[in-house]
């Protein structure tokens, strides 16, 4: 697995989802170094990533669920 996509995973899995969206920018920008685009490309296909379902397969599938639902409700 990309380091960087380790680093994005990680990143997901300590941020609380109720945090607003400015601050969840602001901390990808400082602690990443990337733009919250690229943070957002990079963990979509880290949910299609066998790998990195097998290093953090909650996280991975409990995302992939809310893409999903999402993906539904758009096409609805």
């Amino acid at each position: 697995m990309h380091d960087l996509t380790r680093a994005v995973l990680t990143h997901e899995s300590r941020v609380h989802p109720a945090t607003p969206l400015g601050a969840r920018e602001a901390a990808i920008r400082e602690q990443l170094e990337i733009s919250p685009v690229r943070y957002h490309q990079f963990l979509n296909r880290a949910l299609d990533d066998p790998e990195a379902e097998r290093e953090f397969p909650m996280l991975v599938r409990r995302l992939r669920r809310l893409r999903d639902g999402r993906l539904r409700r758009r096409s609805a």
